[in-house]
């Protein structure tokens, strides 16, 4: 089969994944007046609070947003100057000491753990009753035209919100939420980072307001295809919109020398635990980088560190690996716009910021084809693997580096298709865009958006390249 025969087809790919509408984020829309419940948004934070503050300050260039925020996050979210028409901050010292002690303490600050996710739900609840009450009589006063949840983003913690607007005045939509990918069995990486607390995750279904939260609100919005069949009995109103999204000024078609002499810049960005796979991309590269034909960078630390240098070592091929450990987010923008292929193949990732802004400077992503980033990547942009087996996986890895290696044309092409496609439907704006149209909807004021997941629409669940 020649790869390059669908590449005539990818603006039309990217046309069709891209908002409905008008360009323009908000063109010939009225200003909606939205109040955001986000606690633990902040411009200054990393993973889910920076993308939840920045999918909020998007809506906010476009609507009239009063943003529902936590005090411990309040001097940030000020400084960072949104186009926010009130910052609305929930006060609750005692409890806010609580759990920051027991952040620091107990679960040490792993954001990971289910465990904590679980610990988190009397939080929420509590978040959300104190909003209520400093909020409730504006809300009936006529002040918000509707109101969205953006965190928690995991679904398991359910919004007494919807319960108590269950007889309006306006309406009530959560999301984008996500979770709930499964541990996939046959792989270590998986398997090592389970929790015992995962075999009770379905268990939240009967938590205080779980029912109430997807029976009363007017949409949902789920940020992966996974949580969209978990909720495909509410299809009437489930909509799918990315958990992540880029800046447009990161979406860069800056020249890059593809020249076959050239080495291939292979680059690893995440945490370095099990479910995140750089076992697997190591192995993968191995043969290319004993053959002097790449380079490979990881950028992150934790637990698996000194396990993964190990395996370089006996891989030999230590010397071609550069772990450069934490970096700030500068350096890794900086060290992506030098790389040529993100090899990332997490077995358990949920929204992989990583992959989007990797598309945005023209790196082309190799995934597996499971969970966020095998929503996101398709044959036009880079590889997506199925999760078979950790050998085969592997395998098709080793297969997809030695096809970027061999066509140095192919690899120009899937740079230019990944900027193209970032700029159309990753950015920021888009995701504003897209939030819009589910809430014009639910307000009456549009036709319901034809929002499903990529990779459920036949054209971008082609086979992978080389198929």
């Amino acid at each position: 089969m020649n790869i390059l025969k669908g590449f005539q087809k990818s603006r039309r790919v990217q046309a069709d994944l891209a908002p409905e509408g008008n360009s323009k984020p908000g063109a010939s829309m009225s200003r909606l007046r939205i109040l955001i419940l986000a606690p633990n948004c902040n411009p200054n934070g990393i993973s889910i609070p920076l993308v939840s503050y920045s999918h909020a300050a998007a809506l906010a260039k476009v609507h009239d947003v009063s943003l529902v925020i936590g005090s411990p996050v309040e001097q940030a979210v000020r400084g960072a100057n949104g186009s926010f028409r009130n910052i609305e901050v929930v006060r609750m010292p005692k409890i806010e000491k609580l759990y920051e002690w027991s952040l620091r303490r107990v679960f040490k600050y792993n954001f990971a753990s289910q465990a904590l996710t679980a610990f988190a739900y009397p939080f929420s609840v509590g978040f959300e009753w104190e909003a209520w009450r400093q909020l409730r009589n504006r809300i009936f006063e006529g002040e918000f035209d509707v109101v969205l949840r953006l965190l928690p983003l995991t679904a398991v913690l359910p919004s007494p919100f919807a319960f108590f607007l269950r007889n309006g005045p306006i309406p009530f939509v959560i999301g984008p939420i996500n979770g709930g990918l499964p541990f996939v069995r046959g792989f270590s990486q998986a398997e090592n980072q389970r929790e015992w607390i995962s075999n009770l995750r379905n268990m939240y279904r009967i938590l205080p307001f779980a029912r109430s939260t997807y029976h009363r609100a007017a949409a949902i919005i789920t940020a992966s295809s996974h949580t969209y069949q978990e909720f495909s009995a509410h299809r009437e109103k489930l909509f799918f919109v990315p958990e992540n999204g880029v800046d447009r000024e990161l979406c860069s078609d800056r020249s890059r020398s593809s020249a076959a002499a050239k080495k291939l810049g292979l680059i690893f960005v995440g945490g370095l635990i099990p479910c995140k796979g750089c076992d697997l991309a190591l192995r993968a590269a191995a043969n290319m980088l004993r053959n002097s034909q790449a380079t490979f960078t990881v950028l992150g630390d934790g637990p698996e560190r000194s396990r993964l240098e190990e395996l370089a070592r006996s891989l030999s091929i230590e010397k071609d690996v550069s772990f450069r450990g934490w970096v700030s987010h500068t350096e890794v923008i900086q060290s992506l716009g030098s790389a040529d292929v993100l090899v990332f193949p997490s077995v358990r990732d949920f929204g992989a910021g990583v992959v989007f802004e990797a598309l945005a400077n023209g790196v082309v992503p190799i995934v597996v084809d499971f969970g966020g980033p095998g929503d996101i990547v398709h044959r036009e942009i880079g590889y997506k693997v199925p999760l078979t087996s950790e050998d085969d996986v592997v395998a098709q890895i080793e297969r997809a580096l030695k096809e970027l290696v061999e066509s140095r044309e192919l690899l120009s092409k899937l740079r230019e298709n990944a900027v193209a496609y970032a700029r159309e439907s990753l950015t920021w704006e888009a995701k504003a865009q897209n939030t819009t149209k589910v809430l014009n909807w639910v307000l009456h004021r549009g036709p319901r958006p034809d929002l499903v997941p990529p990779k459920m629409t036949k054209l971008v669940s082609s086979p992978s390249h080389g198929s």
